[in-house]
């Protein structure tokens, strides 16, 4: 297969690398787009080319209906991610992210594109479910606002201006109903490793959770922990990137053994 040349609507090539050994996918959070992850792009190096996803819903992409469920993200997302397996693909995701890599990593799989290593940050695992979860997208405002307010992920920028933030509510919403009404069935484990990345302090996956992605792989299981809650990524993102870089380097180094 031979990689698209341009960008389109879903992808985002910030910093081609037309060298690179391998190329990076990445997935941003609920409400999140893909300029989060342009500083992760700068940091990263020459030898991993980042691709970051745009959501519809936000952005440039604001006049186009957001899809509100993991399973319509990662079908949308397949055929857009396909042309770049002309060579090693590593997925990252964070929270909502890491729920769309999953799902879109089994489908690569059974196209028989394996991915070269799946990192799921800031989520727990497909199978570990909370018995106080709550349905925060079917909320009104105020309580969207206060979650939001309370993970310290959006610019509190956005909170000082009514408007910004009213056009943010409608993909953020989307978002959260996506990750809120996901469901795992039991099936395949992945063929590719996975790497949890995780904030020692994030309410919303313990570490004991993140552990529990090794019950999704036959690739193997490794968990690293940062300082910092649900958003350690924003804080942390230089160091993540290092770790990201060396990772994919070991995963193609024993790949070639």
């Amino acid at each position: 297969m031979t990689a698209k040349p341009e960008t389109g609507p879903w992808i985002r090539r910030y910093r081609p690398a037309p060298n690179a050994r391998a190329r990076l996918l990445c997935l941003p959070h609920a409400g999140g787009s893909a300029p989060f992850y342009l500083p992760f792009a700068r940091s990263i190096g020459p030898d991993v080319e980042v691709l970051a996803v745009q959501y519809p819903g936000r952005h440039d992409r604001d006049d186009e209906p957001g899809v509100d469920s993991i399973h319509g993200l990662a079908d949308a997302l397949l055929a857009e991610v396909l042309p770049y397996g002309d060579r090693p693909l590593a997925i990252f995701g964070h929270s909502l992210g890491a729920m769309i890599a999953f799902e879109l990593a089994l489908r690569l799989e059974e196209k028989g594109a394996t991915p070269l290593v799946v990192f799921v940050s800031g989520r727990r695992a497909p199978s570990r479910r909370r018995a106080d979860d709550r349905a925060v997208h079917l909320s009104d405002e105020e309580v969207l606002i206060a979650e939001l307010r309370a993970l310290s992920g959006t610019d509190a920028r956005v909170f000082e201006n009514k408007e910004l933030l009213r056009m943010a509510l409608p993909a953020i919403r989307n978002d959260y109903k996506a990750a809120e009404t996901y469901r795992y069935v039991p099936g395949p484990r992945l063929a590719a490793p996975v790497r949890g990345y995780v904030g020692d302090d994030d309410p919303k996956a313990t570490l004991d959770e993140v552990r529990s992605w090794s019950e999704h792989t036959d690739g193997g299981f490794e968990m690293s922990t940062y300082p910092g809650g649900h958003f350690y990524l924003s804080d942390q993102m230089q160091v993540v990137a290092a770790a990201v870089r060396g990772q994919i380097a070991e995963v193609l180094a024993n790949a070639t053994r």
